[in-house]
Formats: structure tokens, C-alpha cells, sequence
């Protein structure tokens, strides 16, 4: 059984109706200054030097030197692998392959300051200029809102929910929970009330950050039913009027004056590496999302061993500069931005809210980072962008453009572990390729990630055509986000990388292609799903193995390649197992035109698909438009279609672009193992998959389920008229 040292925060065990929205908390407290709290930080808390001053610093230091030394010593008591109370200790699994001494959050932090202090560690804009904040400035504000924190009445092992952009807030709110005991619970941006709700019910938030009026109002709406929420922080606006236990940022960071240095150290120095200190809440396919629980150790170890294997440097090598931009409400965005920033000392710049909308490009102009990570639909959207700007160049610079890619993508993929160039490639690079990055922002970019989604080979040839070559990881929230890394010294084109050294990885029930499912054991491996017993023990056996569900096949060489899902495998009425993301991706290979596909048949006669056209993104809103992108418009011309929507082409039934499809499926299809694995019907959805519709989840991995009940009257019909 696993132990745990208390029962958690007692929330009741299920969740209470939604409430009346037109409640809200009144105020009770006397007035206060609410000017625009990013202003009132920009003059005084996130950069006033004299406020964080050396005296300051060294006084911190003093009450916190105790803690470095404890640390080292502390023992780690924790009967089993897994609990699922959020004040539940584990077992941490140290053996002789992973044996590096655990250490507390606020330990890294604290080593880093010893090197880093002066550097700067976040960067962001105000008023159209970039501001900084030091490592020594960070741990200050670190600690300052844990004491705010602790007035408020954050309890041990309850939450402080985030509900907001990246920002620094965000950053030393989220340590500053750490610091004082709570749990740091990320929450999408993009959730409903309900959804909030469920996750700040579900975690016991005291406190909830938001930096906008209209994130303020969704909890407003729900706040009656949160039993143990006792405060909200807005930091990016002013709320509208004054209520009782709203607090703007200055007000919030002002309260942690009132609370001794010697109370806070008491509680970091009683923390130890084998406790929840991180709630990620799974967005999932189905049912209500998961909140992994992370310890101490699999952030600090994480942080250090997981970024290692990226080969990310520590800044006495060289700074590393990254642009946050993704949900830090993902394990993947979270790691990467938050906790390994802090570990080697590397410099943070936050984006602007719109960046997905398009500044993103703007911002990196600006900040040139050295490394970068994107999810695939990211890097899509740069590659389109691209595409789109070269088709309104001029004929010369086209295929000046087309002609370096094309021999910079042979290089390559014929010697991908080359360093040494042939004169052409090195031309090309410099004539043309060179400028491009620049102009992409990534001058200085050496390393550049992704993950959290499969990648097509379409789009990694893309920006191999760039030389810019994009390192795969493959782990899950349940993983702390990397278990698997690709790097400058460990490449394969397609592959998730090899395994993170101190780590470990089996493959159960293997077939005779060596394909089974990927079973991981190491630091990485996260402490349980809060009160979620049953869902825990399905995910991590007897042994401690974590089971993720995901198919995967090794080479020779150790390098990781990912087939699919076990509960996404097709088993059709034939008794054939057919995973379907090989099938996908050779089709969208197969046809430029194509933006999602996706293959049916689990207990049916034969296997189907439904596909979707590469269209525009509204550039306010994100959403699928009608317009078919520049890649879709070449294929219809190419075919011979004048077509230029999707409407053109649904509606009308474009024969020339229907019969080039239905060409490029035969080929598909050709290629194929075997009959069963063939597509006998497809049909074109009126519009692209997105978050909004449903079809995706924020890291935009498709939603198999919810696709197949919103088009169950297409896929019926597929096989209503075989039965006829």
C-alpha cells in the first residue's frame, strides 16, 4: 500500500453544481491603490534596486544558509513508490544507475545564486522596452511571495492555482509557493469556469493568480464553490472594483513585509526532495483531467539531468537566452522555461500574450535566443509563413530560396551526422539560408526542440532544407516532461532520442517488429495522481513502472521511435491491429494539401478517414479560416483546380483536387502491408481542426474520441453503405 503521512487537504469527494454567475464576493477592506499593477512593478517591486538591495540579499542569505547544509543531510522516509495525497511522501528511486543525492527546489535555487546572482534571469517588456530582473532580484521576490503567500493563509500542501500568461509573476509565484510549503497548480488559459472549477476544487487552492479582469471573472463566478479559496491575485490589470480578498500585486507582495524572514526559513528548512511541490493537471481525451503530483526531486533532478541530455549549457559556458511562450501549465513549457532556467543560471524573456497570433517572430527578433522549443503546430506555423512570404518574392529570390534549401536538405539527410560541409552547402548557407534565420530570429539559436506531438517528415525536412535541425524528447507530465532526448551528439531523424542517462526503459509484450509499449523507471517518474488511487495504480505496476500507454520500437543504437497508443491501435472487425499515425502521416506526406487526417475503423469492416485542408489562421483569434494556405493553393494548381477556400473545394466537390486526393490515397495505399491496412473511403471536412472546435487539446494532439462523435453521421455513412 502506498503511505502517505496525512490525509491531504479534505476537500469532500465530489464536486458541487456550477454557481450562480451573478455572485460575487463583496468587499469588506478598506481602499487601496489599484493602479496597473505591471506599472506599479515595472517602477518598484520587479526592478527597484534599492528596494532588492545588497543588505537585503545578505540578510536573506543568513536565514537561508542553514538550509543548504540540512539538505545534504536529510533523509528520505516514504514506505512506497506512489501516494496520492498531496502531503504523501514516497520512496525515491535511487539505486547505482540514478545516484545522485536529492536536493530541495530551494537548495538549486540557492546554488545558483552563488554563480548566477548578478546575471540577469528574466527579461520582459514594458512600454515597448525590455526590462530585467537578476538572479539575486528573483530569489528576493521568490521569497517576498512566499511570505505574501503565507499571510494570506496558504496552508501546507494546498495550492497556489496560476491562471495566467507567462510573465515574471507567474515565475516567482510559482517558486514562492515552493518556498512556502504550497504546491504550484498551473491553469490554461483558455479554460472555461467549469474547467477551473473542477482543477481548484480538485487541488485545494488558497490562492489564485490571474492577470486579467476576464480571467478574474471566471473565478468569481465559481468562487462560492471552493471551499478553501481564500484570495486572488491579479497582477496584469486592475479589477474592476474593490472586493473583499482580491488583491492587486503590490498590495499582495506588500503583505509579505508583515511576515519574519526566521517563519519562512522554518518552513524551507523543514521541506524535503520526496514531497509534492508541482500539480500538472492532464489535459486527456476523456473524463476529467488527472493532477500528476511532482516531488522536489523530480523537478531539481529534472532539471539538471533531463536539460543535460539536451546538452543545454550552464551559464559559465554560455548564457542561455529561451523565449517562453507555451502554457506553463504544461510539464514540457514548465521545465523547460521555469525550473531548468533556474538550474543553469539562463536568461528567460517572456513573449507577448499574442505571441501564438504572431508576434512570437517579433519577440525573437528581438531577443535571439540560443535555444528554443516549440510544439509541432509551431513549427508548422513558421514553416507556412515562410512558404507564404516566398511565394510573393520575386521569381529570382524564389528559387534562389528553393535551390538552397533543396541542396542544404541533401546534405543533410545523406550525412546527418556531418559537421564538415561541401563548398555548396556552405554558399548556400551563407547567401541565403543565413538570412533567413536571422530574419526568423534564430541567428544564435543552436538548439532547437520539440515535442508533446508527433512531427511530420514533411515539416522536419523543412527546416532541415534551413539547416536548422530539430531535436525530438519524448516523456510525459507523468515523466516530469523529458525521458528521452535528442541532442547535437544524439540525432536520428525521426527518432524521440536516446534515454536520458539514470533513466531506464523497457518494452512490454514486444511483437515481431520489436514494437510494445514503453514502460519507464527513474527520478522522472512522478510521486502519483492526486486522489486518484485506482488511476495510479493502472499507470505504475508492482514494480514501480510507469505503463504510458504509448508504442514505441528501439534501434540498435538506443534510439527511441513512437508507433502510436495502445488505446489508439484500430482492431478492426477482421481481427487486424492497425496502429493508425504511420497511415496518417503517409498521407499528409503523400498530400501538401492535407492538415490533419485521421484513420477509422476499430470494429469495423475497413478502415476509413477523415481529412482536413491547410487553411489561414484568423490572426486575432486563431481560428481555421476559409482560405486555403500558399502550400494548398501550389497543389491546386498543380492539379489543375482554381480553387482558392475550402468551400470551393467541399461544396463543389473540386474534382481535379477530390481526384488528386483520392491518386495520392492509392499510392498510400499501395505501400501498404497488407489489404486491411488499406483506405477504402475519405471524405473532407468544411473546416480544419482547432481547440476551439474541439478536435485538439492545447498542445494540439487530436482528440480521437470527440472527433469521432462530432462526425458520427460522416463516418456512419461510410459504412451504411456497405451494409446496403
Amino acid at each position: 500500500m502506498p503511505h502517505s503521512s496525512g490525509a491531504g487537504c479534505s476537500c469532500p469527494p465530489g464536486v458541487p453544481s456550477m454557481p450562480d454567475s451573478g455572485e460575487t464576493p463583496q468587499d469588506s477592506r478598506q481602499d487601496a491603490s489599484v493602479g496597473t499593477t505591471q506599472e506599479n512593478l515595472g517602477t518598484s517591486s520587479l526592478t527597484d534596486r534599492q528596494t532588492l538591495s545588497k543588505e537585503s540579499l545578505s540578510h536573506a542569505f543568513e536565514h537561508s544558509s542553514v538550509a543548504k547544509a540540512k539538505d545534504a543531510q536529510l533523509e528520505y522516509p516514504g514506505e512506497a513508490l506512489w501516494t496520492t495525497q498531496a502531503d504523501g511522501r514516497v520512496r525515491l528511486r535511487v539505486d547505482p544507475s540514478c545516484s545522485q543525492l536529492p536536493y530541495t527546489v530551494h537548495r538549486m535555487f540557492y546554488e545558483a545564486l552563488d554563480k548566477y546572482g548578478d546575471l540577469n534571469a528574466l527579461g520582459f517588456k514594458r512600454q515597448g522596452k525590455w526590462e530585467h530582473i537578476s538572479y539575486s532580484q528573483y530569489y528576493l521576490l521568490a521569497r517576498k511571495a512566499a511570505k505574501g503567500f503565507l499571510k494570506l493563509g496558504l496552508e501546507r500542501a494546498h495550492s497556489v492555482a496560476i491562471l495566467s500568461f507567462n510573465s515574471p509573476e507567474w515565475f516567482f509565484s510559482a517558486v514562492g509557493t515552493v518556498f512556502a510549503g504550497g504546491i504550484v497548480t498551473g491553469i490554461y488559459t483558455t479554460s472555461s469556469p467549469e474547467a477551473c472549477q473542477y482543477i481548484a476544487y480538485d487541488c485545494c487552492a488558497n490562492i489564485i493568480m490571474v492577470d486579467t479582469q476576464k480571467q478574474l471573472e471566471k473565478i468569481l463566478k465559481i468562487w462560492k464553490n471552493l471551499p478553501h479559496l481564500k484570495a486572488v491575485v491579479i497582477y496584469g490589470e486592475p479589477p474592476p472594483k474593490k472586493m473583499a480578498n482580491v488583491y492587486t500585486m503590490e498590495e499582495f507582495m506588500e503583505l509579505g513585509n508583515e511576515q519574519p524572514e526566521e517563519a519562512l526559513d522554518t518552513i524551507i528548512n523543514a521541506q524535503q526532495p520526496n514531497q509534492c511541490c508541482v500539480l500538472v493537471y492532464t489535459s486527456g481525451t476523456t473524463g476529467n483531467p488527472k493532477g500528476v503530483m511532482l516531488s522536489q526531486d523530480n523537478i531539481t533532478w529534472t532539471a539538471r539531468y533531463g536539460s543535460q541530455a539536451g546538452d543545454i549549457q550552464p551559464a559559465e559556458v554560455l548564457q542561455e537566452v529561451v523565449v517562453s511562450y507555451l502554457p506553463l501549465s504544461h510539464i514540457a513549457a514548465q521545465i523547460y522555461d521555469l525550473w531548468t532556467g533556474i538550474q543553469w543560471g539562463a536568461q528567460v524573456c517572456f513573449a507577448e500574450p499574442d505571441a501564438l497570433k504572431g508576434s512570437l517572430v517579433n519577440t525573437l527578433r528581438e531577443v535571439e535566443p540560443t535555444s528554443h522549443m516549440g510544439v509541432p503546430r509551431v513549427w508548422e506555423k513558421i514553416m507556412e509563413r515562410i512558404q507564404e512570404v516566398a511565394a510573393q518574392s520575386g521569381f529570382i529570390r524564389r528559387k534562389m530560396l528553393l535551390w538552397a534549401m533543396s541542396v542544404t536538405l541533401e546534405q543533410n539527410l545523406s550525412c546527418p551526422g556531418s559537421d564538415l560541409k561541401p563548398f555548396t552547402t556552405r554558399l548556400a548557407d551563407y547567401l541565403v539560408l543565413a538570412k533567413v534565420r536571422q530574419a526568423l530570429g534564430f541567428a544564435k539559436c543552436q538548439k532547437s526542440f520539440y515535442g508533446a506531438a508527433p512531427m511530420t517528415a514533411e515539416t522536419q525536412h523543412f527546416f532541415l532544407g534551413l539547416n536548422i535541425r530539430l531535436y525530438a524528447g519524448y516523456g510525459l507530465s507523468e515523466t516530469s516532461g523529458p525521458h528521452f532526448m535528442s541532442s547535437h551528439h544524439n540525432y536520428r531523424l525521426y527518432s524521440s532520442g536516446k534515454v536520458v542517462p539514470g533513466c531506464r526503459m523497457k518494452l512490454l509484450n514486444q511483437d515481431e517488429d520489436g514494437t510494445g509499449e514503453i514502460c519507464l523507471w527513474g527520478r522522472t517518474i512522478f510521486m502519483g495522481y492526486l486522489n486518484k488511487e485506482d488511476k495510479t495504480r493502472e499507470a505504475i505496476d508492482a514494480d514501480g513502472w510507469l505503463h504510458t500507454g504509448d508504442t514505441g520500437r528501439l534501434d540498435a543504437d538506443g534510439f527511441l521511435y513512437i508507433t502510436g497508443r495502445l488505446k489508439e491501435l484500430i482492431i478492426t472487425a477482421g481481427g487486424e491491429n492497425v496502429p493508425p499515425v504511420p497511415i496518417e502521416e503517409a498521407v499528409k506526406m503523400e498530400l501538401p494539401i492535407i492538415s490533419n487526417a485521421m484513420l477509422i475503423g476499430d470494429q469495423r469492416k475497413f478502415l476509413s478517414m477523415l481529412l482536413t485542408l491547410k487553411c489561414t489562421l484568423d490572426p486575432d483569434t486563431s481560428e481555421p479560416t476559409n482560405n486555403l494556405t500558399e502550400q494548398a493553393l501550389e497543389f491546386c494548381q498543380r492539379v489543375g483546380s482554381k480553387a482558392t477556400t475550402v468551400s470551393e473545394i467541399v461544396e463543389k466537390k473540386d474534382e481535379a483536387v477530390y481526384q488528386a486526393i483520392e491518386d495520392g490515397i492509392q499510392r498510400v495505399n499501395l505501400n501498404a502491408a497488407a489489404r486491411p491496412y488499406h483506405i477504402q473511403k475519405w471524405a473532407i471536412l468544411e473546416r480544419d481542426f482547432s481547440i476551439s472546435g474541439g478536435e485538439l487539446g492545447p498542445t494540439m494532439k487530436l482528440k480521437r474520441l470527440i472527433v469521432l462523435d462530432k462526425y458520427k453521421d460522416i463516418i456512419d455513412s461510410f459504412y451504411q453503405e456497405q451494409n446496403k
